[in-house]
C-alpha cells in the first residue's frame, strides 16, 4: 500500500482535538449548573461565542440574485473535482499490476467454480428428466 501520508491530515486531527475540547468544556459547564441547582441556588450560565446571535446569512444577504450562474456553478463543480482528485493516493505501477493480477486470478477461479456447477446441474437435470433418449 502507499505509505505516504495524506496532505492536510494533521490539520484534520487538530480540528478534531478542538471539537473534543469544546465538548469537554460544555460538559463541565453542565456539571457546574447541575451542582448549583442541587444546592438550591439559581444557576447562571455565561454566554459563549457560539451562543450569540445566530442569524441566517442568506436572509441578511438578499434574494436569489446572489446565486452564481450556471457557468459559475459548473466551474466550482470542476474545481471541487480537481481538489478531490488531488487528495487521492494513487497506486504505483507495481501496486496497480499486483491488484490487476489478483482481480484476474479471482475472476478466473470464480468462473471455473460457476462453470463446473453449471455443468454438474445440467447433467443432473438430464439424468433426472431423461435427456431425450427414446
Amino acid at each position: 500500500m502507499a505509505e505516504s501520508k495524506r496532505r492536510g491530515e494533521d490539520a484534520v486531527d487538530e480540528h478534531l482535538d478542538e471539537v473534543l475540547d469544546d465538548a469537554v468544556d460544555n460538559d463541565s459547564l453542565d456539571d457546574e449548573d447541575a451542582a448549583a441547582a442541587a444546592k438550591g441556588s439559581t444557576a447562571l450560565r455565561t454566554k459563549s461565542k457560539d451562543d450569540g446571535d445566530k442569524t441566517d446569512k442568506k436572509a441578511t444577504k438578499g434574494g436569489a440574485d446572489d446565486r452564481p450562474g450556471i457557468f459559475g456553478r459548473i466551474g466550482r463543480f470542476i474545481r471541487e473535482i480537481v481538489a478531490e482528485l488531488r487528495k487521492v493516493i494513487w497506486p504505483t505501477r507495481k501496486e496497480l499490476l499486483t491488484y490487476a493480477a489478483v482481480v484476474v486470478i479471482f475472476v478466473a477461479i470464480i468462473l471455473t467454480v460457476v462453470g463446473l456447477l453449471d455443468l454438474g446441474f445440467a447433467r443432473l437435470v438430464l439424468l433426472v428428466f431423461g435427456g431425450g433418449q427414446s
